[in-house]
């Protein structure tokens, strides 16, 4: 019996001894290391890909995207539609996007998808008002928008609704309606478009693509905005 208890004593010592130690090694030490690799090697991506205007100031992440809307008439009310912002590059569509009219913060809504048919009665009624308001929006004097012009992108929102990105296409289309709400020469406007229009990673994985927060910041620091 005396031999069973030491057993027993021996056994449970040598698994407290065991829990301590990798306590330590995998809540501590381990968490360390990985961490202070990732801000001595990553940092950026680390801190959450953390993205600055031109006066330092942090404005967004490059992961996340954020709506560029006209400030509600009505902040009280929850049915109100809030209005785009047209002097801006506008995203994809998605009710996970926070509002940001002035391009100086975000906030995060909510992340999800539609998760729709594509014969889906309501979603087929959705992307056609959107392709119209699309057209409508884009539309100046002097440059008529097509509605086969219109990138699936501009109208439908992305599996988590928080692609920070467009399509180069979705991009142009909004060039000629940028540079007219800004007083803007539509070269210019195109040149920016074509600055932060990135390629495929590798180049071969993905699809070319335009981050809209970082085209809207290089966007108010030639308009002024």
């Amino acid at each position: 019996m005396n031999t069973s208890l030491k057993n027993t004593a021996r056994l449970l010592g040598a698994g407290l001894r065991a829990l301590l130690v990798l306590s330590v090694v995998c809540g501590v030490l381990y968490p360390l290391a990985v961490t202070g690799v990732a801000q001595a090697f990553f940092s950026g991506g680390a801190n959450g890909s953390e993205v600055g205007d031109g006066n330092g100031h942090t404005v967004g992440s490059s992961l996340i995207g954020q709506r560029y809307d006209l400030p509600k008439r009505d902040p009280d009310d929850p049915d109100e539609t809030a209005k785009p912002d047209l002097r801006w590059f506008q995203p994809r569509p998605s009710n996970g996007l926070g509002g940001n009219s002035v391009n100086t913060g975000y906030s995060l809504i909510l992340s999800g998808a539609t998760n729709r048919a594509a014969d889906n009665a309501d979603l087929v009624t959705w992307v056609t008002e959107a392709k119209a308001a699309v057209v409508a929006d884009n539309s100046t004097p002097a440059h008529r928008v097509l509605a086969e012009d219109v990138p699936a992108d501009a109208v439908t929102s992305s599996g988590s609704g928080l692609d920070p990105d467009i399509s180069p296409e979705y991009a142009k289309l909004q060039i000629h309606r940028v540079a007219e709400r800004n007083g803007l020469p539509v070269p210019q406007v195109a040149r920016l478009v074509a600055e932060h229009t990135e390629g495929r990673t590798l180049g071969f994985m993905g699809e070319p693509r335009v981050n809209v927060l970082e085209l809207n910041i290089a966007l108010k620091e030639v308009s002024g905005g």
